[in-house]
């Protein structure tokens, strides 16, 4: 069994205990700590397609058990501040929609601290040359991004770049976004979105595209995409269910104005994608393994500033050796 998986396990056996303790404050910590233990073991230590099923059914079981947890805990707060403030006059009317708005964007602010702590923005200086190989992705890429733009067309809102893990997705992300227009660059993993902050993921979400919609043009790019979007089922939370119900609202920019936001997603397993979720995704690339000529070029590009002796010959001798 992989070191994650089983850590993991051990975790959330602990946190059962507490959880039959009544030790409810320990119990969420345990299920949390236990849930990102689990996600990594999917992202990395997973063979099968089966075995990140099994795992992420167990995820959907504790996360739904620690948002229970989490909305009680809660709870016990708020009334002991209630009941510590009762004694206090409030003054009614105006005041109220007052206190209301403030508490509005003090919220608001709070979840954009949150994702400041979770995403990279950036404006990265990435060219289309840094990115070795992939010529038919960037190709792709430039046909549904970068010529619209430059030709006053409306370029694609969404694309999915899938593929095996480690391809350089994130990295060719990027060199769209200094591509187009040199766009603010907006990355977050989902296992960040799902695991750090039980009950509110759904409105991260939404500060996600408002921070967007403040800095465009912008590129939002979210990895580990299946994670955070799988397909619907009966024993799903309500938590999972939130979160795709308000990624398909802000990706339909209801009520909103989306122009100059491209969303990118990665996923290893497009397949176990939600399918209102990926029918949303216009455009859908694919991210390949590289072959010999780009892994020659790769290491071109790493050793250019490093004094070597090595010859053209060399480096495609070792893009032939390194296959697999």
């Amino acid at each position: 069994m992989s070191t994650s998986l089983q850590k993991a396990i051990d975790i959330v056996t602990k946190a059962v205990e507490e959880d039959e303790k009544k030790n409810y404050e320990e119990a969420l910590r345990l299920y949390t700590h236990g849930v990102e233990s689990f996600l990594h073991a999917i992202k990395y230590e997973a063979d099968s397609d089966k075995a990140k099923e099994s795992i992420r059914a167990k995820c959907i079981l504790y996360l739904d058990r620690a948002e229970k947890l989490k909305q009680h805990v809660s709870g016990k707060k708020q009334k002991a501040v209630k009941d510590g403030s009762s004694g206090g006059n409030k003054k009614k009317g105006d005041n109220d929609s007052s206190d209301s708005d403030s508490e509005g964007n003090a919220e608001k602010k709070k979840f954009q601290t949150q994702l400041e702590g979770a995403i990279v923005m950036e404006k990265p200086n990435i060219k289309w040359d840094d990115v070795a190989g992939l010529d038919g992705a960037k190709e792709a890429l430039k046909e549904a991004v970068i010529l619209p733009i430059e030709g006053k067309r409306q370029p694609q809102r969404g694309i999915l770049l899938y593929g095996p893990p480690g391809t350089g997705k994130s990295y060719l992300a990027k060199a769209v976004a200094t591509e187009a227009n040199n766009s603010t660059f907006f990355s977050v993993s989902s296992f960040d979105l799902v695991s750090k902050w039980l009950g509110e993921s759904e409105k991260l979400v939404k500060n996600l595209f408002e921070m967007a919609r403040e800095h465009k043009p912008s590129i939002i790019f979210i990895d580990d995409f299946d994670s955070l979007c799988s397909s619907r089922s009966d024993n799903e939370s309500e938590l999972a269910r939130r979160i795709k119900t308000e990624f398909l609202a802000q990706m339909q920019g209801v009520g909103t104005d989306n122009d100059g936001i491209l969303v990118l997603v990665a996923t290893n397993i497009p397949w176990v994608l939600d399918s209102a979720i990926r029918r949303s995704f216009e455009k859908r690339i694919y991210i390949p393994l590289p072959e010999a000529p780009a892994r020659a070029t790769m290491f071109q590009l790493h050793l250019r500033n490093t004094p070597n002796f090595l010859t053209q010959g060399d480096f495609r001798v070792l893009g032939l050796k390194t296959e697999g």
